[in-house]
């Protein structure tokens, strides 16, 4: 995720996973909004088609998730990346009983 992008880990804390921070946020979201969950953080390798070429080109409107994707030129370039962040929710079977409960 962009927020994990710009974040410089100290060498003293080389094991902190700023991805598994952003899993402890969402589920404190979850968890505030009545839906208690066990929120994982799991680095994933970005397949080909998922990487963005450097030249920019190739239409305008195709839709890579934001991941590396690169700008041609301005300040908002974004680093190329090889990997991205997959935030796996696992809800607890109290709010997935409450769920199958409801009328659809």
């Amino acid at each position: 995720p962009l927020t994990s992008t710009y974040v410089s880990v100290p060498s003293d804390l080389g094991q902190l996973s700023v991805d598994a921070f952003l899993s402890g946020i969402i589920a404190g979201v979850l968890d505030g909004a009545g839906f208690s969950a066990r929120v994982t953080a799991h680095s994933v390798t970005l397949e080909d088609g998922e990487r963005g070429s450097a030249s920019g080109g190739g239409g305008g409107g195709s839709n890579n998730g934001g991941f590396a994707h690169q700008h041609t030129g301005g300040a908002s370039s974004l680093p190329l990346r090889k990997d991205k962040a997959v935030f796996l929710v696992k809800f607890n079977p109290e709010v997935l009983k409450r769920d199958s409960s409801l009328d659809r």
